[in-house]
């Protein structure tokens, strides 16, 4: 599950969806971001904070709330909860509803959990863009990033240089716009920005590959663009063969075609209620 042991930082990368779970050891905590998925995984990220954290405080920190996310919390009980102000204000439906797909998850694969599935408590919610959590010597730097849903946050762990992005540039997946597609361009556009106020020595996608190459992250953030606008061009001018063509390359494809479609519905549907 290790994909990345480089000191202080480890990136763990789950066997479903390649999804990523990061754990930055400073000087006075220990931050986790987004464990997940399976009962064996979340309880092989725990032991290992276990055996590293001494007498360090323990930090989680949620991307967004997408069920797969957020599966792990009550694992880490003694942990405080960093995560956006939207997540923080998501709801009461919508918390349910993520609860019950980690409920419809376990429920399909037999799994048992040895800890309570509960929606997190942010006990820190972070709004507007650049806003600081100092820990320590350590400090996150948190920006909001809605589009993929509606209470994204990427956020900068200094002064180690990880960019934990969330579901964004990802090289396993094209983008999943469950929220809006505007937003997931100005999310997008954000990067140059966060890139040039941080000395960003590794990028960690909420799915796939981690990365230390700018160079590299930004083509995936230019390919990303160009999906988005590419598709709100076809559905615009209803070309329904150049629509399916549009992922013709993607990584697994029987997957992902469902989210291709459902982006395709969320870009026709944003393109009537323009007009109205």
């Amino acid at each position: 599950m290790l994909r990345i042991d480089d000191g202080a930082v480890k990136v763990f990368e789950s066997d479903l969806y390649r999804t990523t779970s990061t754990v930055v050891v400073t000087d006075t905590h220990v931050v986790v971001a987004d464990p997940c998925w399976l009962p064996r995984e979340v309880e092989e990220i725990r032991a290992y904070v276990e055996r590293v954290r001494g007498d360090r405080k323990v930090v989680l920190l949620f991307t967004h709330s997408d069920f797969d996310h957020i599966i792990g919390w009550r694992a880490f009980p003694e942990a405080v909860v960093v995560a956006s102000g939207s997540f923080a204000r998501s709801p009461a439906a919508e918390r349910e509803r993520n609860l019950d797909q980690i409920r419809d998850f376990d429920d399909k694969y037999y799994l048992k959990r040895n800890y309570e599935i509960a929606y997190p408590k942010a006990d820190h919610p972070m709004d507007g863009d650049g806003s600081v959590l100092q820990l320590g010597d350590a400090r996150l730097v948190c920006y909001q990033a809605p589009g993929h849903n509606a209470d994204g946050m990427m956020t900068v762990v200094e002064p180690y240089g990880v960019l934990i992005l969330g579901d964004y540039l990802s090289d396993a997946e094209f983008p999943f716009i469950f929220h809006d597609s505007a937003s997931y361009e100005e999310t997008l556009l954000k990067f140059d920005a966060i890139e040039s106020r941080h000395d960003i020595k590794l990028f960690v996608p909420g799915h796939g590959s981690p990365s230390s190459d700018p160079a590299l992250m930004r083509a995936r953030r230019d390919a990303d663009l160009r999906y988005v606008r590419e598709l709100r061009r076809l559905v615009e001018a209803g070309d329904e063969e150049g629509t399916a063509r549009l992922i013709a390359d993607a990584p697994f494809p029987r997957n992902q075609r469902k989210y291709h479609e459902e982006n395709t519905n969320k870009i026709r549907q944003e393109i009537a209620d323009a007009a109205r």
